[in-house]
């Protein structure tokens, strides 16, 4: 029987077409993947399938019976569920507070409240006390109480909406043993992930859309990772990886002179790291979510206040953002919607939302944001278009764009292919090896190895200080080694 089944299902926006005529189908106990490049209609499935919104066309169908009205959200929640990406507990309230939120009744007893969570919480193996703030729970353990809360509700449908994006590799692979025993228990998930090796670890089948229409539902088995691509992007053909390699040794075709220097800094879980960047050498940033590597670009970028070191860019100090700005550093941060764009601007005015002052004339602002559009390939009905409708890969390629407007000397990227599918990350990649070449420093902080493979060198952060560094040519089990405290 299938969990769910979607057939016919079309979805516009006025002129823009979302969805036109799709199908998916997910078995009961199955874990399904949904792929597809960023604007190719997953996000507008997910509305329809949780009863965000009422397709235009077609039918949906939960265990054989009819959704219910968009109206019912109790039914709906019965059914269906999401984890989001961006997480939707309540920071500030209970983790009991959290898994009944909108369900406590009119009059609250609050040692029968406590008593419930830790009953669901003991049922779904999820190791935290119910009376803990949900602000003070790791990524893992916050993305556990959804899941919990979820199946409270009856729902055997869970959807996971890139549910890895904040996770380290342990952290993970716990993610996906809990999924492989509720899957065993009945549960069916829809996957929606960029990162395809973990469709291959994780699902039974996947569907792919392109350009708002089903291409294909196949096995996972009988599906090769390049066929799996091609059907994404219609072209033929993997990922493809600028490397460091192809660039020569740094400063051999720019003036090697330092650019960025750090000196003896330590902050929130770092201590005492010192390096120096040259012009058109990029540096990457390996290492645990707790290893501190996030906190130290940070810190670089001025988003955190240092405890002890200095940072400067050709002699000028760096203390916070606006000095890090005047002294010529670009950042992608780590999350997009708090620190890297204004969702109720439009995209022209974000991509140039470092050189706003710059921009007198409503005409040069949307003329440069055009140039962004078509720079970056921006899926977007055009420059005067809000960033919030955008899908977030799509959103991520704006924050490149604002973090180069200014024609930035040194460039700090955290995790500046998240939530971007395989093409977009060939060309986010791209832009920071052409940027090296042409003399931009650059420091490189991700949980992928990918984005590392365009560094000339990684240094591996273990417990908050740099415990190894390794030149071009280095292998992911190395690597990993490293970042996991096994090498040292």
């Amino acid at each position: 029987m299938f969990a769910v089944e979607a057939t016919g299902v079309t979805q516009r926006f006025g002129r823009t077409v979302a969805l036109d005529d799709v199908v998916i189908r997910v078995r009961e106990g199955e874990t399904h993947a949904l792929v597809g490049r960023n604007g190719a209609g997953k996000s507008t499935l997910v509305s329809v399938l949780t009863g965000m919104r009422a397709p235009d066309a077609g039918e949906v169908r939960f265990f054989g019976e009819p959704a219910p009205s968009v109206a019912d959200r109790a039914a709906w929640r019965a059914r269906v569920s999401c984890v989001y990406q961006k997480s939707t507990v309540v920071p500030d309230l209970s983790v009991a507070e959290n898994l009944f939120l909108n369900r406590q009744g009119t009059f609250v007893r609050w040692s029968r409240l406590r008593q419930r969570a830790v009953d669901l919480l003991e049922q779904y193996e999820v190791s935290v006390r119910p009376d803990t703030r949900v602000a003070d729970l790791t990524v893992e353990q916050r993305q556990l109480v959804e899941i919990a809360r979820a199946l409270s509700t009856g729902a055997r449908l869970i959807i996971l909406d890139e549910p890895t994006a904040q996770l380290d590799g342990p952290a993970i692979e716990r993610l996906f043993e809990r999924m492989r025993s509720l899957r065993e228990a009945g549960v069916a998930f829809l996957f929606i992930s960029h990162h395809l090796q973990e469709v291959y670890e994780v699902c039974q089948a996947v569907t792919v859309y392109r350009d708002a229409r089903h291409v294909v539902t196949a096995p996972v088995a009988e599906m090769s990772k390049p066929a799996l691509i091609e059907a994404m992007t219609g072209e033929p053909g993997g990922l493809t990886v600028p490397g460091a390699s192809g660039r020569g040794e740094p400063g051999e075709e720019v003036l090697a002179e330092e650019v960025l220097a750090v000196r003896g800094l330590s902050g929130e879980a770092f201590t005492d790291v010192s390096l120096t960047v040259r012009a058109g050498e990029v540096v990457g940033f390996a290492g645990s979510a707790s290893s501190g590597k996030h906190q130290l670009a940070e810190t670089v970028y001025g988003l955190r206040r240092a405890s002890a070191g200095s940072v400067s860019v050709r002699g000028v100090r760096v203390k916070d953002v606006p000095s890090a700005l005047r002294a010529g550093i670009g950042c992608v941060p780590r999350d997009r919607h708090h620190q890297g764009l204004v969702l109720d601007l439009s995209v022209a005015e974000n991509a140039r939302l470092s050189v706003l002052d710059r921009v007198v004339r409503r005409k040069a602002l949307h003329s440069a944001g055009r140039a962004a559009i078509a720079s970056y390939d921006i899926k977007a009905d055009g420059p005067a278009q809000p960033v919030s409708d955008l899908s977030g890969g799509n959103q991520q390629k704006v924050v490149m764009a604002r973090a180069l407007a200014a024609d930035p000397s040194v460039l700090v990227l955290i995790n500046p292919t998240a939530g971007v599918d395989v093409k977009s990350k060939e060309s986010l990649l791209g832009v920071v090896d052409d940027r090296a070449r042409a003399g931009t420093a650059a420091v490189v902080v991700s949980d992928e190895l990918d984005d590392l493979r365009v560094c000339d060198r990684v240094l591996v952060l273990f417990h908050g200080r740099v415990v190894r560094e390794f030149g071009r040519g280095w292998s992911d089990q190395e690597l990993i080694a490293a970042v996991e405290g096994m090498s040292r």
